[in-house]
C-alpha cells in the first residue's frame, strides 16, 4: 500500500494527473485488479481518496493545479542592445500562486547592465507579455530590431523613451522608436557557482 501511495504522489507531481491503475500495475509489477483492490481498501482506511479513477492523498491535496505555460526563449541583452533571435528552448509551467496570472515567457539575462536591479548574467527573467509599461518597470524593449532589458521611463522633456541600465558603466538609451515586449516580474537565479 505504501508503494502505491508513494508512486501515485510522485506520478501526480511529475505529470499533473493521477496515474491509471494500469500505470501503477506496470510500475510496481503487479496486476491491475490487485492495484484496484488496494486503492479501494486504502480509500476505506483513509490513506487516500479514490473516486472515479482520481487519487488524492494528504500531500497532493495541497498542490495548486493552476499553472501557466511559459516558453523559455533564449537570452536578452543586459548590456548594449542585441539582435533579436527568438526561439523556444522549452516550455515550463509556472504556478499561478507564485507568479500570478497572465501570459509569460522567460529569457536568460546576458550581460551585466542590470546588476543594480539584482539581475545578473545567466539569471532567468520571467517576463509578463504586454506592450505597455509604467515608469520604473524593467522591460524587454525592442529598439531598432534589437532586444534589451532595461528600466523604462518616459522622458517628457525630450519627448522620448528613456531606457536606464542599472550599472553606471553603461550609457543611458534615449529613443523615440521603442516597442515594449513585456515587463519583468520575477528573476530565477542559481545560488551555486
Amino acid at each position: 500500500m505504501q508503494q502505491i501511495l508513494n508512486y501515485a504522489e510522485k506520478f501526480l507531481l511529475l505529470n499533473h494527473r493521477s496515474p491509471y491503475t494500469s500505470e501503477i500495475a506496470d510500475a510496481l509489477g503487479i496486476v491491475k485488479s490487485t492495484v484496484y483492490r488496494y486503492l479501494v481498501e486504502m480509500n476505506e482506511r483513509g490513506m487516500l481518496s479514490y473516486h472515479n479513477g482520481e487519487i488524492v492523498t494528504e500531500r497532493t491535496e495541497k498542490l495548486s493545479p493552476d499553472t501557466k505555460p511559459a516558453a523559455v526563449l533564449g537570452s536578452v541583452s543586459c548590456g548594449m542592445p542585441q539582435l533579436e533571435e527568438e526561439y523556444v528552448e522549452e516550455y515550463v509551467s509556472l504556478p499561478v500562486s507564485l507568479f500570478g496570472d497572465g501570459e509569460f515567457f522567460i529569457l536568460r539575462a546576458n550581460g551585466d547592465s542590470m546588476t543594480g536591479a539584482g539581475i545578473n548574467n545567466g539569471d532567468m527573467v520571467v517576463i509578463r507579455k504586454q506592450n505597455t509599461a509604467l515608469d520604473g518597470d524593467i522591460v524587454v524593449a525592442l529598439v531598432e530590431n534589437e532586444s534589451t532589458l532595461k528600466r523604462f521611463f518616459l522622458d517628457t522633456e525630450r519627448r522620448c523613451v528613456h531606457l536606464h541600465p542599472e550599472n553606471p558603466k553603461y550609457p543611458e538609451i534615449y529613443t523615440q522608436n521603442c516597442s515594449i515586449q513585456g515587463v519583468a516580474v520575477h528573476v530565477i537565479k542559481s545560488l551555486q557557482k
